[in-house]
C-alpha cells in the first residue's frame, strides 16, 4: 500500500515537472534571447507575437532584388502590411543580412559583410537584459530582468501609429515617399506649440512648412484599444478625434492609423475573419479634401508658405474617395511616368531667344491656347487684368513671354459682371481641379505640332555680339595665361578661407545644442557678432535691452538679443534652471526661446524675431487697428496666459503683463513675451511677498498690500490690457483732465449704460455692441481688487470665445470712487 502511494505521488510529479516544462518551453518560444537572431535567408521566418497577429523581421521590398525592411507588420493579411520599419532610408541588401538581439541589450542590423547599418536606441538605466518579445499590440519591445521595458518599437513610430500606442510631445509621425517605398516623405504629424498637426516639411533641409491641419489641443495623441483616437485637454477629459459616426469593433477588425505618402492622415480596418478575401477599408481621415486644404489655408492666411500640394509643381490635384488624383495639364507631362506625385514638367524646352528684350514672346504665332474647365492655380499669378473679355485675356498672355497659363473667370459668374483674367508663370503651384468648387476656366499657352521642332530665329547682332565676347575672352585667356591662373587661385583661397569659417560658425554653434530643450548655447561672442557690437535696439524693458541681430544661415533670418540687467545672487544655476524651463514651454501665442548664453558675468536670451513689433506700438499708434484683429489678439494672449498658468510642465507666472510685453508677428499673431524672468528676479517660486513687480497701471493691488501673489496678478493685468485693446488708449493718461484712469472710466460707463463712449470714433466696434459689452464685462471681472473674484485665464478664454456666459459684474474697487 505504501509502494503505491508512493508510486502514485512519483508519477503525479514526473507528471507535473513535464507540465512547468512545456508551459517553460511555450514562453521561450514567445520570446527572444539575448544572442537569438534573424537572417534574410528565409523570409518566412519571423519572430511572431503569441496570437500569430503581428510579425517582426526582414519583410521583402516588392519589386526590388534582394532589399529588405527590417520592418513589423501584420502577419495573418495577405499583403503584409507593414506598420514600423527600423531601416527606412538604408534597406539591407543580401540574404546574408542578419539582426540580433546583442549581449548589450540592443537590437543589431547588419549587412552581408558584417556592416552595422542599424541599431535599437540608446536606453538609460542600469537594468540588464533578459528578453525581447513581439507582443500581441504590435509593439517590440526589449525587457530588463525587473520585466520594465528599456525599448519599445512604440516609442519610436515611422508614418503609423496602432491601438494602445500614443504619441507625446516629442513624437511624432512621417510619412513615406512613395506608396510602395519606405524612404521619409514629405508630411508628418507631430507636436507643435500645444497643438498635434499636419505639416509638409522641406525634403532638403528638413526645415518644416506651416501646418496644413490642426487636430487640437493637447500634449497626447491616444489611439486606444477599442479603435477610437482621442486627445486629452488640459482639465483631463478626452476629446474625440476619429472615428466620427462610428463604433470601432476591436473583436471583429484590425485598426491602423496612417500618415499617407500624399499628407492624409486616415483611420483604416480590416476584418480578422474575412470571407471571401478582405481590403483595408476607410473608417475616417482628415484633411478632408487634401487637394484643396493648401488653397484654403492660404486664403485665411493670406501667405503662401505651406508649400504645394502632393501632386507637386505644374500638375493639377483631383480629390478622389479622400486620395489626391494627379494629372498634367496640356503641354505638360510627369518628371517621372512611375510616379504621378512627382509633378510636371513642360514638354517644349525654351530658348533665349524665344523672348524680346522688352519681355514680348518671340513668333507668338507657334503658339496656341487649350482649355480646361473647372481649373486653377490659386496664389501664383504675377498679373491681373479686369474687366476683361476672353479675347483680351489670350492675347495678353500670348504676347507676354512670362505668361504660361491664364485662368479666365467668366463674366456672368462674377459680382460686378466684369471677367477677370489671372496670368500665371512657371512653375505653377497648387493646381486644382473641381466641378463644383472651380468657377474659372485655365487657358494654356502651348507650343503648336507643326512649330515643336523650330527654334526661333536670332538677330544677327546677338550672333555678333556673342563672337565678339568669344574672341575678347580668347585674347584675355590666351595672353594672360599665367596672371589668370594665379588670380582665380587667390580668389578660390579667398572663398575657402570665408567660408571655412563661416562653416566652423555654423557647426560650432549647432554643436551646443541642449538636446532636452532645443535651446541653442551661444558665447558672448558669437551673440556681439550677431547684433554686430549690439548696435541696433529695438527695445527696451524691466528685465533688459533687446538688440536685433542676424545668426549665420541655417538659422532663424534674424533674431531679437535680450541682454538681463540683473538677476538675483546664485544666478548662474537659476538662469539656468529658468532657461530649462522657458525652452520647454510650446505655444502658439508665446514667442520662441532660440537660445541663451550664461558666460561669466553676461546673460543674454535669445528670441525667434517679431516682424510687428510690439502691441503698444500697434494699439497706440497713428492708426486705430481694425475691431476683428483686437478680437483675435486678445483670444491669442489669452490662450497664451492659459497655457503659462495651467497647461505647462511648471506653472509660469508672467507678473509684467502690458502690451509692451505683447508682441506681434508677421500674421498679426499675438505672442508673449518675458515670461518666465519674474522668478530671476524674485526668491519664491509660485508665491511671494517680495517688492512690488510689474509696471505702473497694469499692477494688481495685492503687490501694495503685501499679500500672498498668485496667478491672478497675471488676470487683473490682463483686465487693464484687454481695456486697452478694446479702447486703443491707455490705461493711465495723465494729460486728461477727466477718465485719467482707464479701469475706473471703463466701469463707470458700464455702470451708467454708456459703453460706447468707450469706442467713439470707431465705428466697427460701436455695431458690434454685444461683443463689445461681453468684453467689457470680461474686462471688470479680471480688474476686481479681490483676487478670489477674479476669474482664472482659462474661464476668461472661454468667456471670449462665448462658450461660458459672462454675468454681470460687481464694482471691482473696494471703495467705491467713481
Amino acid at each position: 500500500m505504501i509502494l503505491s502511494v508512493l508510486f502514485h505521488n512519483h508519477v503525479l510529479q514526473i507528471i507535473f515537472t513535464a507540465i512547468l516544462w512545456i508551459l517553460a518551453t511555450v514562453e521561450a518560444q514567445g520570446n527572444v534571447s539575448v544572442g537569438d537572431s534573424l537572417s534574410a535567408n528565409d523570409k518566412n521566418l519571423a519572430w511572431q507575437s503569441p496570437s500569430g497577429d503581428f510579425a517582426f523581421g526582414f519583410h521583402y521590398i516588392s519589386g526590388e532584388k534582394d532589399k529588405f525592411l527590417l520592418a513589423i507588420w501584420y502577419a495573418k493579411i495577405p499583403e503584409r502590411t507593414v506598420v514600423w520599419f527600423a531601416n527606412r532610408d538604408n534597406p539591407v541588401i543580401g540574404r546574408e543580412s542578419k539582426v540580433e538581439l546583442a549581449a548589450s541589450g540592443h537590437l543589431v542590423l547588419t549587412d552581408p559583410s558584417g556592416k552595422e547599418l542599424w541599431r535599437s536606441p540608446s536606453f538609460t538605466g542600469d537594468s540588464e537584459v533578459s528578453h525581447a518579445a513581439m507582443l500581441d499590440t504590435g509593439n517590440f519591445v526589449i525587457v530588463s530582468r525587473n520585466l520594465t521595458n528599456i525599448w519599445e518599437s512604440f516609442k519610436y513610430p515611422t508614418d503609423t501609429i496602432l491601438p494602445e500606442q500614443e504619441l507625446g510631445v516629442g513624437g511624432y509621425l512621417l510619412s513615406t515617399l512613395a506608396e510602395t517605398g519606405s524612404g521619409k516623405g514629405k508630411y508628418q504629424l507631430r507636436f507643435s506649440n500645444g497643438s498635434f498637426v499636419l505639416n509638409q516639411i522641406d525634403v532638403f533641409t528638413g526645415k518644416p512648412y506651416e501646418d496644413y491641419f490642426d487636430f487640437g489641443n493637447g500634449s497626447r495623441f491616444v489611439f486606444n484599444k477599442s479603435g477610437h483616437i482621442q486627445i486629452p485637454n488640459s482639465n483631463g477629459s478626452l476629446v474625440e478625434v476619429a472615428p466620427i459616426n462610428a463604433v470601432p469593433k476591436p473583436d471583429l477588425n484590425y485598426y491602423r492609423a496612417t500618415l499617407d505618402f500624399y499628407g492624409v492622415f486616415t483611420l483604416y480596418s480590416y476584418p480578422r475573419n474575412p470571407s471571401g478575401g478582405g481590403s483595408w477599408s476607410v473608417l475616417w481621415f482628415r484633411p478632408r479634401n487634401i487637394c484643396r486644404r493648401f488653397v484654403d489655408i492660404m486664403a485665411t492666411s493670406g501667405r503662401a508658405t505651406f508649400g504645394t500640394n502632393p501632386c507637386g509643381y505644374n500638375s493639377i490635384c483631383e480629390p478622389i474617395n479622400g486620395r489626391p488624383n494627379c494629372t498634367c495639364p496640356p503641354g505638360f507631362s510627369f518628371l517621372d511616368d512611375n510616379n504621378q506625385y512627382a509633378g510636371c514638367k513642360q514638354d517644349y524646352a525654351s530658348y533665349p531667344g524665344d523672348c524680346n528684350p522688352d519681355g514680348s514672346t518671340t513668333g507668338e504665332d507657334r503658339f496656341e491656347f487649350k482649355e480646361m474647365s473647372f481649373a486653377d492655380f490659386p496664389f501664383s499669378d504675377y498679373g491681373v487684368l479686369q474687366p476683361a473679355t476672353e479675347l483680351e485675356c489670350r492675347q495678353s498672355c500670348l504676347l507676354d513671354c512670362s505668361c504660361a497659363v491664364a485662368i479666365l473667370q467668366d463674366p456672368t459668374l462674377s459680382q460686378d459682371g466684369t471677367g477677370t483674367c489671372w496670368k500665371k508663370k512657371l512653375p505653377l503651384s497648387n493646381g486644382l481641379f473641381d466641378r463644383d468648387g472651380v468657377d474659372r476656366t485655365a487657358l494654356f499657352k502651348v507650343l503648336k505640332s507643326d512649330a515643336s521642332r523650330t527654334k526661333p530665329a536670332r538677330s544677327n547682332r546677338s550672333d555678333e555680339n556673342r563672337n565678339q565676347v568669344i574672341l575678347i575672352l580668347g585674347v584675355l585667356l590666351g595672353t594672360s595665361a599665367v596672371f589668370n591662373f594665379f588670380s582665380l587661385a587667390a580668389i578660390a583661397l579667398i572663398f575657402f578661407c570665408l567660408f571655412r569659417r563661416r562653416f566652423h560658425d555654423i557647426t560650432s554653434v549647432r554643436s551646443r545644442r541642449n538636446l532636452e530643450t532645443n535651446v541653442q548655447f551661444f558665447t558672448y561672442k558669437d551673440l556681439e557678432h550677431a547684433t554686430n557690437g549690439f548696435k541696433e535696439e529695438i527695445g527696451r524693458g524691466a528685465f533688459g535691452t533687446v538688440y536685433k541681430g542676424e545668426l549665420p544661415s541655417g538659422f532663424e533670418d534674424h533674431v531679437a538679443v535680450k541682454k538681463l540687467d540683473k538677476f538675483i545672487q546664485d544666478g548662474e544655476r537659476e538662469f539656468k534652471t529658468e532657461v530649462k524651463v522657458i525652452g520647454q514651454t510650446h505655444h502658439k501665442n508665446l514667442v520662441r526661446l532660440i537660445g541663451y548664453c550664461d558666460e561669466a558675468e553676461h546673460r543674454l536670451l535669445v528670441y525667434e524675431f517679431m516682424e510687428n513689433g510690439s502691441l503698444s506700438s500697434f494699439l497706440f499708434g497713428v492708426l486705430r487697428p481694425s475691431w476683428q484683429q483686437r478680437l483675435h489678439i486678445a483670444s491669442g494672449i489669452a490662450k497664451g496666459l492659459t497655457y503659462l498658468h495651467e497647461e505647462c510642465s511648471k506653472q509660469i507666472i508672467h507678473c509684467d503683463i502690458k502690451p509692451q510685453n505683447i508682441l506681434l508677428d508677421e500674421s498679426f499673431t499675438a505672442k508673449i513675451s518675458d515670461f518666465g524672468l519674474a522668478k530671476l528676479l524674485m526668491n519664491n517660486k509660485t508665491r511671494t511677498q517680495t517688492g512690488i513687480r510689474g509696471t505702473k497701471g497694469y499692477v494688481a493691488p495685492e503687490w501694495f498690500r503685501n499679500t500672498p501673489v498668485s496667478v491672478k496678478v497675471d488676470v487683473y493685468s490682463f483686465g487693464v490690457m484687454l481695456l486697452e485693446i478694446i479702447c486703443c488708449r491707455r490705461c493711465v493718461e495723465v494729460e486728461m483732465e477727466e477718465a485719467a484712469i482707464l479701469t475706473e472710466w471703463a466701469f463707470q460707463c458700464y455702470s451708467e449704460g454708456m459703453i460706447e463712449k468707450l469706442v467713439e470714433h470707431d465705428e466697427e466696434a460701436a455695431n458690434d455692441v454685444g461683443k463689445l459689452e461681453m468684453l467689457l464685462k470680461v474686462a471688470i471681472w479680471c480688474v476686481q481688487e479681490v483676487p478670489m473674484l477674479r476669474p482664472s485665464m482659462r474661464t476668461v478664454t472661454m468667456m471670449l470665445e462665448g462658450a461660458v456666459q459672462v454675468p454681470n459684474p460687481p464694482c471691482p474697487f473696494l471703495l467705491d470712487t467713481v
